[in-house]
């Protein structure tokens, strides 16, 4: 059985070392990671240099963007509103009412540009236009967003 220490002395106080243990050693062994009196503190642990999941999934919804955004100008190049006189063009779709620049040798042309006038056309004014240009059978006119304009057609 150890002895009690004298009574009003705390050997765990400050500048006091517990019996048995040598002047300026510290009474337990240093634990890894915290830094001991008169050591050099430890290094943090270097980051992982893998990509998280979340880095790559942006990257991939940057890359998608870019491809849609570029395969969407790409695509508008044959739209109406790059017609010049003496274009052909053809029905987007059977569906719809948009038409689309084609070769006019091919099998799918249509029509063919005769003029292109800017400006807003209604069904009636658009008609009586188009009546002043010569061979014109037909019209196509774009109003509402971006540009809006007027072709008057031929048949191919």
């Amino acid at each position: 059985m150890t002895t009690p220490p004298p009574q009003g002395q705390n050997p765990f106080a400050q500048g006091q070392q517990p019996a048995g243990q040598p002047q300026g050693q510290a009474p337990y062994p240093p634990q890894p990671g915290f830094p001991q009196q008169g050591m050099a503190p430890v290094p943090p642990q270097q980051p992982s240099r893998r990509p998280k999941f979340k880095t790559i999934k942006n990257v991939i919804i940057v890359a998608a963007v870019a491809v849609a955004a570029v395969v969407g100008y790409i695509a508008s190049q044959d739209d109406a509103d790059h017609a010049n006189v003496g274009d052909c063009l053809k029905s987007a779709s059977s569906s719809s009412d948009r038409m689309e620049v084609v070769d006019c040798k091919s099998s799918d042309a249509e029509a063919k540009v005769l003029k292109k006038i800017k400006g807003h056309y209604t069904q009636f004014t658009a008609e009586s236009e188009c009546r002043k240009v010569d061979d014109a059978t037909s019209f196509y006119a774009e109003t509402g967003d971006g540009e809006e304009f007027l072709l008057c057609l031929s048949d191919v």
